[in-house]
């Protein structure tokens, strides 16, 4: 019978390789789950023949969050093939392409956060976000407005509000603690009652992570619309 190990072992080893199944370990466990060792153990060879293509956990989050964007530029080419009829449509559609490659990734907003590494394929990213907005008549200014004020919503991620009910030691709903927390909050108390709706990809949980993810991006590029006019 023939192992996984031993199937790996017959595949030639590469950087892309490497880093394709790292990938895979971050998505099934998170980032802290990805290390040398495991890493090693899914591919079937040594730790050490991985230094050779990767030097080392940190190059190979880098690694992977830079395949993570070469990903999200080819859902974006297809999105917007052939180019939407205005700029906003055009970021618009990008950006929410690459929402929906980062939906599968859970641990790439954490990871470029907390590292801020500007990879090929992230730069890349960056600079033709500049272009189209610069292909609409937006002056440098405005762009550089809009990088900021876009902030994380233009490489497919938002912070979003904690508003989640208490949870206890059991990971379970604390009654009480939700309770004292509704007296200190009653406005936000009576808008979730009012407001509250399904989150289909289970990002929130207390709301539509979609809905308002568009929401929010809508209002900025049609702000940002108004301005160049």
């Amino acid at each position: 019978m023939t192992t996984v190990a031993t199937a790996s072992r017959r595949e030639p080893l590469s950087r892309e390789r490497v880093l394709r199944e790292a990938i895979r370990l971050a998505d099934d466990g998170g980032i802290d789950a990805l290390t040398m060792r495991r890493l090693a153990q899914q591919l079937g060879v040594e730790p050490m023949s991985i230094y050779y293509h990767v030097r080392g956990k940190d190059a190979v989050v880098t690694g992977a969050l830079d395949l993570v964007f070469e990903d999200v530029a080819r859902h974006a080419a297809a999105a917007t093939t052939p180019p939407p009829s205005s700029w906003r449509e055009h970021l618009r559609a990008r950006i929410l392409a690459a929402r929906e490659v980062l939906l599968q990734h859970p641990w790439a907003p954490r990871a470029l956060e907390s590292r801020g590494t500007m990879t090929p394929a992230f730069a890349g990213w960056v600079d033709t976000n500049v272009g189209v907005m610069r292909s609409g008549g937006l002056s440098w200014d405005l762009i550089h407005h809009a990088m900021h004020t876009l902030g994380s919503r233009q490489f497919g991620f938002s912070q979003e509000l904690i508003l989640d009910d208490p949870q206890g030691a059991d990971g379970e709903p604390d009654a009480t603690a939700a309770a004292e927390l509704g007296g200190l909050m009653p406005n936000v108390q009576a808008m979730l009652q009012d407001v509250v709706h399904d989150d289909e990809v289970g990002t929130l949980g207390w709301c539509d992570d979609r809905t308002e993810f568009e929401f929010a991006l809508d209002i900025l590029l049609e702000g940002l619309e108004r301005r160049a006019g």
